[in-house]
């Protein structure tokens, strides 16, 4: 059973991406599901991975579940390293230059 994170991390970590990473979630379903989505919002994510919801060109939604790349997390530091690898993932897989998130 995959470790489950406090509503205070849930609604931080979604707050920070859905606010100021917007793009980042677009290139995240684009890569790993829908390469056709318009827009995509972070809505959730435990130990096993994270989940996004994505808006496709004809106004569809659809439920996207992208794992963390490096296996399992159960704490809370360890959520913006699996973010980050995640959308560094995407954008290799997109072949567009990821941003440093040093």
């Amino acid at each position: 059973m995959p470790h489950t994170f406090d509503d205070a991390a849930l609604h931080g970590v979604l707050t920070h991406m859905n606010g100021d990473h917007s793009d980042d979630n677009l290139l995240i379903v684009r890569a790993f599901a829908h390469p056709d989505a318009v827009s995509a919002t972070m809505t959730g994510f435990d130990g096993d991975g994270g989940d996004w919801e994505a808006v496709l060109a004809d106004g569809s939604a659809s439920a996207v579940r992208v794992p963390w790349r490096g296996g399992p997390i159960s704490e809370r530091p360890q959520v913006r390293r699996a973010v980050v690898e995640v959308y560094a993932a995407a954008c290799e897989t997109l072949g567009i230059p990821a941003r440093n998130h040093q």
